[in-house]
Formats: C-alpha cells, structure tokens, sequence
C-alpha cells in the first residue's frame, strides 16, 4: 500500500478556551495515544467540539499548549498542521468526479497530476469505492459519499484523523455498516483518530476510548467497558447507557469493596475509591431480575410490561422508586401490567456512585 500514515499522538497541557467571558473549555490535560481511536462524547455545549477544532487548529486556544506528534502546534493555524477533517457534511465539491473530490488536497499540497490521481483511487479502493472515480457525488448514496469523504481525508497522510459527526446524516442502519467501516480503515492503517459525537452507542462501537465531557470539562475517560460498569458518578451512569439511579444505605467499606442496604436488601460490590459517608446506586436496567419468587427478593409492581422480540421490557413500581429492567430471557413468559411480582439484584449490572 503507497499510502503510509505517520501517525501521532495528541496532548493538551492546561489548554483553556474562552470567547470573551464564556469559558467553552476549563482547563484541560488529555493525552491520546498514537494509533489509538479515542471519542469526545458528551450532551451539546458540553466542549467537545470545540476541543476537536483546538486540535485541528480551526480554533486558538486561550491558554496552555497543544502538541501533535510531540511537536508543539499551540499557535500553527489549521494550514501548518499535519491533520485532517472528515466532516457531518461530507464538504464534497458537487460540480467535481469522486476522484477528483479525493485527490483535491494532494493537488492543493502540489502533488504532481498522476500520482495523486493514483493515490486517489487507491484511498476509494481502501473504502470500498473502486471503480466509483468519474461519478459525480449526487450519482452516490449518503454513506457512500460519506466513505469519499474519509477517503479524502486519509490520502493526506495525516498524523491524526478527526471526524466531526461524520455519521448524523445517515439512518440507522447505514449509520452501523458505515462505522464498521470506519473503525476497520482507522484499524488497517494505524490512524490516530478523534471522533466527535453525541450518540452513546456508537461511541461504545468505534472507540479505544472514551472521554465523557460535560459543562467544559472531562467528567470521566476510560474504554466502553469501564464507563458503562465502573461509572463515577450518577451523570456518567446515566448518559452511557440507561441506569436507575437510587439511594442506598452503606454498611461499610472493606478491602477493594463497598457493602450496602438497598431496598431491604444487602450487596456487596467492588469498589476500590475512598471511604465515604453518602452515596447512590446505579443499577442497570439488565440487572434487574424479575419474577414471581420471593425468595430473598424485592416486591414490586408491574405498571408496564412489553415484549419488543429481542427483549421483554418492565416498569416497575417499589420502594426504591420506579424502575426500568430489561430480560433477555426471551422463553420466559411476560409478567402482565398489574401483576406483583418480586425483583432480584445482579451484581454485573450495579455500580456504586460515592457522593462527597
């Protein structure tokens, strides 16, 4: 393969974004690591964005340092530095073949005709567009314009790939095979890539790791994995995934575990932070068991039961408060709307939230 990337890693040290007297970004220390994909997740307004566009040199940080590569970038502008954008948009020229949308960078960076012609088709090749180079951008669907894009930006040979939303324009389904895609390009050659979204499932999907922003700043990084079973706090428990959230009673602290009251009943979980005196558990909704046995089980009521075909979906009434519980069982029978039934905790499905 003539296309060879020079990846990079990427780190912010105290980098800090204000527009006049709104701070878009507190102070913010993260490392990338190189050939790692790594997703800004977090709600609107969070900072995420804006942090992708600091790395991109589209923006200029207020204060701190910005290094690409170990090569400090802070005041570069977006021109100098050595990334590229695949954009929501996909910013294809309409009046422009796919192959001449491709090969546009490498002849603005005075690649001689040929080879970037060259390159051009090899990156379509790459992403499964062979053969597509005279179309024109209107003559393809929306994910395989959005795979010229990616294209695009990858002949560039960039030190770190970001992707801004690339998949909100499409459904669904094209949405999943899309970032399939993605993620087995960005895995192919290495790439260090910053993906940007709002949506939780395909952040889990395409991610190394994940940083959580929210309200200017990092509320938790770590892979998919860690986020969704040791999350830090009741927002993390409650933005990836879905988590009932409730109060619990602790009974003590052990070596590498917290025990707790909950409902009536006691738990023990893993927990390796500090002694508190206050917190909450999060309890995921395929944690829950529920049955018509008592034994050792929380009452409840059933104020909405529904079998969607992968899943049975409950509702459910207790002391703790209302409840969402997801069974995967599908052989067991649905619990009707207004029948008592009893509910059992599964300890891979809770989390323990300490609170200061």
């Amino acid at each position: 393969m003539s296309i060879m990337q020079k990846t990079g890693s990427v780190q912010f040290r105290d980098v800090v974004k204000k527009y006049g007297s709104v701070t878009a970004l507190k102070p913010l220390n993260l490392e990338i690591q190189q050939g790692e994909l790594v997703t800004l997740l977090g709600p609107s307004g969070c900072g995420k964005t804006t942090t992708l566009r600091l790395i991109a040199g589209l923006e200029a940080a207020t204060e701190g340092t910005i290094y690409i590569g170990g090569k400090d970038v802070t005041h570069l502008t977006a021109t100098y530095r050595n990334v590229s954008m695949v954009f929501q948009s996909y910013a294809l020229f309409p009046h422009m073949s796919v192959v001449d949308n491709v090969s546009y960078g490498l002849r603005v960076n005075k690649v001689p005709a040929k080879e970037a012609k060259a390159k051009a088709e090899e990156g379509l090749a790459m992403v499964g567009l062979a053969g597509y180079g005279e179309r024109l951008p209107s003559e393809l669907s929306g994910g395989q314009q959005q795979r010229v894009a990616v294209a695009r930006a990858v002949v560039l040979e960039p030190e770190v790939l970001l992707l801004d939303e690339p998949l909100s324009n499409l459904d669904a389904k094209l949405r999943r095979h899309v970032r399939e895609e993605i993620r087995e390009i960005q895995q192919k050659l290495g790439l260090t890539a910053v993906y940007v979204t709002h949506d939780q499932e395909e952040a889990m999907a395409v991610s190394d790791r994940i940083i959580v922003m929210n309200k200017a700043e990092i509320a938790q990084s770590g892979t998919p994995r860690e986020l969704y079973n040791q999350p830090n706090s009741a927002f993390i428990a409650d933005f990836i995934g879905d988590a009932n959230v409730v109060d619990c009673e602790i009974a003590g602290f052990s070596e590498g575990s917290v025990s707790l009251n909950v409902g009536g009943a006691s738990v023990v979980l893993p927990y390796s932070g500090p002694a508190c005196q206050h917190g909450k558990l999060a309890i995921r909704p395929e944690g829950i068991s529920v049955s018509q046995d008592g034994t050792n089980g929380i009452a409840a009521g059933i104020a909405y039961a529904a079998y969607l075909g992968n899943q049975i979906q409950y509702s459910l009434n207790t002391g703790m408060g209302k409840l969402f519980a997801i069974d995967h069982n599908l052989s067991a029978t649905v619990i009707p709307t207004g029948a008592e039934a009893f509910i059992h905790l599964k300890e891979e499905g809770l989390a323990f939230l300490p609170e200061a």
